[in-house]
C-alpha cells in the first residue's frame, strides 16, 4: 500500500477512495470475504491478540477484578476470551461476532459463541472487552457501539478497550514512537480513526458513560469505561 501514497494524495479519483481501495481495488471488508482473505485477516487478528493477552493477564490482571461474566464484543474466533477462561477459570467468557465468523470458530468448553450484530444487541455482563474494533469505525458509530454496551453491563460493570490513545505521553521510547508512525500509516491504509485523550473522552460521554482510565501498554492502551 504504501507505494500508492502517491497516487493516492495526488490523483483526483483516487483521493476519493481509501489507500486500501487504492492498492486492492475493493474495502476491506470485501477483501476478506474473497476466498482466503479471511482466514488470513483471522490469523493475524489472532497473533496480534495473543501477543497482546500475554502482555496484559501477566502485568494487568488487575482490570479483571471483580469480574464473573465477560462478553468479547467483535472477538472474532475468541482468542481474547480463550486466554481469559484459560487464566480465570471462575469468569464466564462469551463472544459475540457476526454469523459468518462465528462459524469458523473453534470448539471449546471454556468460551461460549453468539452469533449478533454488535450494533444492535451485546449480551449481559459484568465487562464487555472491545479489542481493537474501535479504531475502524467512524465516531458515530463507534458510539453506537459504546451504548450497546453500556446497555450489556450492571452499574459495576465496565467496558474495557484495547485501542490506541495517541499523543499518550506514556513513554519517550523511540522503538515505540517508531512502531506508533508505522501504525498510523496502517491505519490510513484501512481506513481506520486514531484518536486522542479528549476525542475518546468525548465519545464516552456521548454513548451516556460517567468515568475512564487510560493505561499505556506499549503504543497501545487498556482503557475501562465505567457507567
Amino acid at each position: 500500500m504504501l507505494f500508492d501514497i502517491k497516487e493516492w494524495f495526488t490523483d483526483e479519483r483516487a483521493s476519493a477512495m481509501t489507500l486500501f481501495e487504492v492498492t486492492h481495488g475493493c474495502t476491506p471488508s470485501k477483501m476478506k470475504a474473497k476466498k482466503g482473505a479471511c482466514g488470513i485477516f483471522q490469523a493475524a487478528m489472532v497473533a496480534d491478540t495473543n501477543l497482546v493477552m500475554e502482555v496484559v493477564l501477566k502485568e494487568h490482571m488487575d482490570i479483571f477484578k471483580g469480574v464473573s461474566s465477560l462478553v468479547d464484543a467483535g472477538g472474532a474466533l475468541g482468542a481474547a476470551a480463550a486466554a481469559i477462561a484459560k487464566a480465570l477459570p471462575h469468569v464466564k467468557c462469551t463472544v459475540l461476532d457476526l454469523p459468518h465468523v462465528i462459524v469458523g470458530a473453534p470448539t471449546s468448553h471454556d468460551v461460549q459463541y453468539v452469533a449478533g450484530d454488535v450494533f444492535e444487541y451485546v449480551p449481559p455482563a459484568d465487562a464487555i472487552l472491545l479489542k481493537w474494533i474501535l479504531c475502524i469505525w467512524r465516531d458515530e458509530d463507534a458510539v453506537k457501539v459504546l451504548r450497546r454496551c453500556k446497555e450489556a453491563i450492571p452499574a459495576g460493570g465496565k467496558v474495557i478497550i484495547f485501542d490506541g490513545v495517541v499523543d499518550s505521553g506514556a513513554s519517550q521510547n523511540v522503538i515505540l514512537k517508531e512502531t506508533q508512525v508505522l501504525f498510523d500509516i496502517m491505519m490510513m491504509g484501512i481506513d481506520g480513526v486514531e484518536r486522542d485523550e479528549q476525542q475518546w473522552k468525548k465519545m464516552f460521554v456521548e454513548a451516556g458513560f460517567g468515568d475512564y482510565k487510560f493505561t499505556p501498554v506499549g503504543h497501545r492502551s487498556i482503557i475501562e469505561v465505567y457507567p
